[in-house]
């Protein structure tokens, strides 16, 4: 296929002549006899690379085969005439974005069957052709959506097979590198893909879950990789541009950080999911809505990086979010975050009266895998609260602060000390905690050289303030 050939001929007038001749048999009832007298001359405009006749007699043939409901014949001629030797890429383009256009009028008044015909007629014409990368990628996703609709349907042989199915379509579909296809439509597609491989991986996780128990090794894990690096693909830069924020009757941008909200939940990091909460609250249609969509988006900030292990990336995060005007209108999510900034111990039995009744009844700390990694939050939290006060303390005062059992408090602290969180060192025999490390002796002298210039320094100041009092003194003297 080229259309690098130079015309050598124009077939207008022979055009415009035939193409009643053949209208006027095909009403005769003789449709083959009309198509044979287009293809006759659709060859001769072909070889002579008149795009422009071409074009008007595919198109002419494949409306005559549709109008007359020959699906067989019309998927047939679809397939002959693109495949026709020399064939122009423009005239095949034309076929299929006419057919196309049929696609939904044949699902709703000829039924599925002539509906699928004509799609893997059009997926066959299409495959490995880039000038219809475009027109193919269309095409797949109404496929996909028709077996992801199976997977759903009672009247399937096998759900969790046609969901597989309709994820491995869209996936085979590197839209990324289509550079016929709007930046925008890309998006789309590739939200897609990521919403379809999620939903296969949770289908096999909870297949797993389900025979073997929710430690077990396998299930979707494949696909919650390729989920996340299809999201790598999306420019999150390009999501917030007004224009882009709201696409095919859904917003693009809340859909992509759902999907990798999803992603991070499944993974249990907790940060990233708030960063994602973040992004949404930040939305200007999500953040002037104050009562509903707005205050739920800041409400999950507060959970989420509350229940975020800390670092210093969680620690800046809830400093600044406790500092934001908009959090104050929150009370209890406010009150929450308070307790978290501030160098105070905070006891769990005290915070479970406080606010356990309320945060139980949210969808996030329903959970009780959640709610247990709060508790966990919170001793983390003690125990670095305990560090900066106690150069030393019993492991017995420490249990006792903290309101866990003595091998408890050993795990928790021994995790800090792996993670670099505190520095401490347990002797057991003695039972006693020790939060400061033995200092080398460059450290001793380098605090002794700093304590002695800061002495030097006052004396110098007393001993210059005591020689001005005394001048000012000879002064009046005299």
């Amino acid at each position: 296929m080229a259309d690098n050939k130079k015309q050598e001929k124009d077939y207008t007038k022979e055009v415009e002549e035939i193409l009643p001749e053949a209208e006027k048999l095909i009403k005769a009832g003789k449709l083959q006899d009309g198509l044979d007298k287009i293809f006759t001359l659709e060859k001769q405009t072909r070889n002579a690379a008149d795009l422009a006749s071409t074009t008007r007699l595919v198109k002419a043939a494949v409306q005559h085969s549709y109008d007359a409901k020959d699906y067989p014949l019309l998927n047939s001629t679809i397939t002959v005439l693109s495949k026709k030797h020399g064939q122009l890429k423009a005239a095949v383009q034309a076929i299929v974005e006419l057919a196309i256009s049929w696609l939904p009028e044949i699902k709703e008044k000829d039924g599925l069957e002539r509906w699928l015909e004509l799609l893997e007629t059009l997926r066959g014409v299409t495959e490995g052709k880039i000038f219809l990368e475009t027109p193919r990628a269309r095409v797949t996703l109404q496929l996909s959506h028709y077996h992801e609709g199976l997977s759903k349907s009672e009247k399937s042989k096998d759900q969790k097979q046609s969901l597989q199915t309709a994820s491995e379509l869209l996936s085979d579909l590197q839209v990324e590198t289509y550079s016929s296809m709007a930046r925008r439509e890309k998006t789309e597609f590739i939200l897609e893909q990521m919403r379809l491989l999620i939903a296969v991986a949770q289908q096999k996780d909870a297949a797993v879950e389900k025979k073997e128990g929710k430690e077990s090794l396998g299930g979707g894990e494949a696909e919650w990789v390729k989920a996340r690096v299809g999201g790598r693909k999306v420019n999150e830069e390009f999501l917030k541009e007004k224009d882009n924020e709201v696409c095919f009757g859904f917003d693009l941008k809340l859909k992509y950080y759902d999907l990798m909200i999803q992603h991070a939940l499944h993974h249990d990091a907790y940060l990233d999911v708030a960063k994602h909460y973040h992004k949404v609250w930040e939305t200007p249609s999500i953040k002037e809505d104050v009562n509903d969509k707005g205050k739920l988006a800041l409400e999950h900030i507060v959970y989420y990086i509350v229940l975020a292990p800390h670092n210093n990336e969680q620690s800046d995060m809830l400093h600044h979010l406790y500092a934001d005007p908009a959090l104050v209108k929150l009370e209890l999510q406010y009150n929450l975050v308070k307790c978290f900034v501030t160098t105070e111990l905070m006891r769990w039995p005290g915070i479970e009266a406080i606010y356990g009744e309320f945060l139980r009844k949210t969808p996030v700390f329903s959970s009780e895998k959640r709610w247990e990694d709060l508790h966990t939050r919170v001793i983390e939290h003690n125990i670095r609260v305990v560090a900066q006060y106690y150069t030393r303390i019993t492991l017995t005062r420490l249990t006792s602060l903290l309101d866990l059992t003595s091998k408890q408090t050993e795990q928790t602290l021994a995790r800090l000390v792996v993670s670099g969180t505190v520095w401490a060192k347990v002797d057991r025999p003695a039972g006693i905690v020790n939060f400061r490390s033995k200092r080398s002796a460059e450290d001793v002298m380098n605090d002794w050289s700093s304590d002695m210039q800061k002495l030097l320094g006052l004396v110098e100041k007393t001993w210059m303030g005591m020689n001005a009092a005394q001048a000012a003194q000879s002064r009046v003297k005299s």
